[in-house]
């Protein structure tokens, strides 16, 4: 390519009619319902495609019901960046923040249509994913200036919602759920509970065929540790789970990413078929190869966040022609494209001139979009034809914010999330085997306690320590969440489902395990330690433990919507843990905590369930912990022989003119309790308060997710 200047652009040519695809189109293609008629269609040997399906003319040729405008999007982002100079004043070199504006978006105006796929392509940081993140509405509106308009009425964000889906460009997926059933359960998501089961199992089935997945079909996703489906299948499935519902607007960030092209060229091929059964779909793509290309029906070049070229894909070499660099035969176009821009880029006026060219062009060859339908009429008779299953025909509200009713959203997620957690036992086994490792090691430290006073502060130290260890192994709830964190932002997004039905759902299904942990280290640490009670002592017991374990996973679970990475939440959690032990009041009684840490001390998740074991354990005012001769053996004269202790006693006895015996009682169960200062509640208040602050963070959990999973730039 010879070397650019600036002033290497040749005369706008005289406008001459260019090259339009929809000029070719006699009719147009089917809706994805309709395609449910041929789910039985025959594939011929060993292929993964689907057959060619019969055409139906839904449409007039001319006719288009859905055209997305785009004009002027401009958006812009502070920077700020710190600026080291010299403080004259005070001889001191200062950081003083200085902030700029990057422009991200620069006034970038376009169209996309019915049954076209448009793409939008560019050197990275070019701004291709900015835009389609601006067309998804995933940048807030006053950070975002230009307007969108659907059929030429003014895009709202709540119908964008449950007319579109974005597909992002990491394929986040539960990694021991088939394809079939990951389809599936997108399906119970996103077609009404009015549509049978049956019905909703065509559509998947369908779906299937149509990504061309059906060998893959009864094949876990996988994930590093389990051998699953193949990235282009993956992303093919990323895909259907989105549009499972047939949606009018499909929006996808760099679909090919990462793929060979073979694979690339098929969920390109799938995007195609999906534009065509009647929806608009809008990707970004690096650099697509030739056979993508000949897919593509409409580029959007990018530079800086500039439009550069916006058009046809057939009418490049027209463009770069009367632009002075006309694309030698046999070369890629999008490539020579890139070229020439990152040349560009290079020079003084870097893309200046393309830009303002391409103005030129466009006011050439643009012409006025005709409405055949309104937005509404559209709408009502896209949902006619099978698409927006989800839909209403009320034609005022057009389509419902949610497919399904809370209950069925909370089953479907339950089912779910059993689903892949019980083909992932390993998990549940580790976490079973260190509580019974741990009740084992405390139940043979403290075998068999008995009622001395040694035996007092040994209790004390197992009720501690047991109830702090059912926190530490709720630490395991932390990863669950962040986990699964975009994949609950990218359901919701489009009102899969609703954030609390994830939130009660959530909460169901890890009930199960915390009940089979919570009754197994109670079983095998109450009789073995000795603690008080008999039956209902040990049901009590057990009810405190369950409590904690409720509480803590609660906690942790909170906090994994708060924190951004695995790391940082384990550091965070045994710091606080460890915080709430040390204000628990075993180590320091209530009255000696300085008044100005008070407050810890009654937000301690450890304080409750460790004064409920107690006050079970030394409720019985008529049982004796200290007797006779065993008032001395916390003390120095604990090792004196019996017999002196006991005219020890006999000269009190004479001082304080008081009888006191071998079996007098010295220290019953309700001075242990005034003496750890536990006076204030009693112990099923301190039950309840431990489930209270379980159903607490459960909520803080909730307004987390409703608050900060917006999804959105600022």
């Amino acid at each position: 390519m010879s070397k650019i200047v600036a002033q290497n652009v040749s005369p706008l040519r005289d406008c001459v009619p260019l090259y339009d695809r929809r000029q070719t189109v006699e009719m147009s293609s089917p809706t994805f319902a309709q395609l449910l008629n041929n789910v039985g269609d025959h594939v011929a040997g060993g292929e993964t495609e689907t057959p060619v399906h019969r055409v139906l003319t839904m449409q007039p040729p001319n006719s288009i019901p859905f055209v997305l405008s785009f004009s002027n999007l401009t958006y812009s982002v502070t920077v700020r960046r710190k600026n080291i100079f010299p403080a004259m004043s005070r001889g001191l070199t200062e950081e003083a923040p200085v902030t700029r504006t990057k422009v991200l978006l620069h006034d970038i105006s376009g169209e996309a249509r019915d049954g076209e796929l448009l793409a939008v392509l560019g050197a990275s940081g070019s701004g291709k994913s900015t835009l389609i993140d601006a067309l998804a509405n995933r940048i807030a509106k006053e950070s975002l200036k230009g307007e969108m308009k659907l059929n030429g009425e003014k895009l709202h964000t709540k119908l964008l919602k449950v007319i579109s889906a974005y597909v992002m460009q990491d394929d986040l997926l539960y990694p021991m759920l088939t394809v079939e059933e990951t389809l599936m359960f997108s399906a119970e998501f996103r077609l009404p509970r009015t549509l049978s089961k049956s019905k909703k199992k065509s559509r998947v089935q369908a779906l299937i065929d149509q990504l061309g997945l059906r060998n893959a079909a009864k094949t876990i996703i996988g994930d590093e540790g389990h051998r699953g489906v193949s990235g282009g299948e993956r992303r093919r499935v990323s895909i259907g789970i989105d549009i499972i519902h047939d949606p009018i607007i499909l929006f996808l960030d760099e679909p090919t990413s990462g793929l060979d092209s073979t694979s690339a060229f098929m969920v390109v091929k799938v995007l195609q078929r999906i534009a065509q059964s009647g929806s608009i779909v809008i990707m970004s793509i690096h650099q697509p190869s030739n056979r993508i290309l000949s897919l593509l029906d409409r580029l959007i070049f990018l530079s800086h966040g500039q439009t550069v070229y916006s058009d046809s894909p057939f009418n490049l070499p027209q463009f770069f022609t009367d632009f002075g660099h006309p694309i030698p035969e046999n070369e890629n176009r999008t490539e020579f494209a890139l070229d020439l821009i990152r040349e560009l880029d290079g020079t003084p006026d870097g893309t200046n001139n393309l830009v303002e060219f391409n103005r030129k062009w466009k006011s050439c060859s643009t012409t006025s979009t005709i409405y055949d339908l309104s937005l509404k009429e559209a709408i009502s008779a896209s949902i006619s034809r099978g698409k927006l299953v989800s839909g209403a025909t009320n034609p005022t509200s057009m389509v419902p914010t949610f497919a399904n009713p809370i209950w069925t959203e909370m089953a479907v997620l339950s089912k779910r999330s059993f689903t892949n957690s019980w083909r992932m036992p390993e998990i549940f086994f580790v976490r079973f085997s260190a509580v019974m490792v741990t009740g084992f090691i405390l139940s043979t430290i403290f075998w068999r306690l008995d009622n001395s006073p040694k035996g007092i502060w040994e209790r004390l130290g197992f009720i501690a320590f047991a109830v702090s260890t059912t926190y530490y192994i709720c630490a395991e709830a932390l990863p669950v969440f962040i986990h699964e964190r975009y994949i609950f932002m990218r359901e919701t997004a489009y009102n899969a489902y609703r954030r609390s039905s994830y939130c009660l759902s959530h909460a169901l299904v890890s009930l199960p395990s915390l009940i089979i942990l919570s009754l197994s280290f109670a079983a095998l640490t109450f009789w073995a330690v000795g603690l008080d009670g008999g039956a209902s002592g040990f049901l009590f017991y057990f009810s405190v433990v369950l409590a904690s374990i409720w509480a803590g996973n609660s906690f942790v679970t909170f906090l994994s919507s708060v924190v951004p990475h695995v790391m940082i939440g384990y550091t965070i959690v045994v710091a606080l843990l460890g915080y709430f032990l040390l204000f628990s009041g075993f180590y320091m009684n209530r009255d000696r905590i300085p008044s100005y840490w008070i407050w810890f001390h009654y937000l301690s998740l450890v304080k409750y369930p460790y004064e409920a074991v107690l006050l079970n354990e030394f409720k019985d005012p008529t049982k004796c912990f200290v007797r006779g001769v065993q008032l001395f053996d916390n003390s120095q004269l604990g090792d004196l022989p019996n017999s002196i202790k006991e005219k020890l006693l006999d000269n009190i006895s004479e001082t304080l003119n008081v009888t006191i015996t071998s079996s007098t009682c010295f220290t019953s169960g309700a001075d242990i309790l005034v003496q750890q200062g536990i006076t204030q509640l009693n112990k099923w208040i301190c039950l309840w308060v431990t489930i209270a602050w379980g159903f607490s963070y459960r909520i803080l959990f909730y307004f987390t997710l409703l608050l900060g999973s917006k999804n959105k730039r600022r």
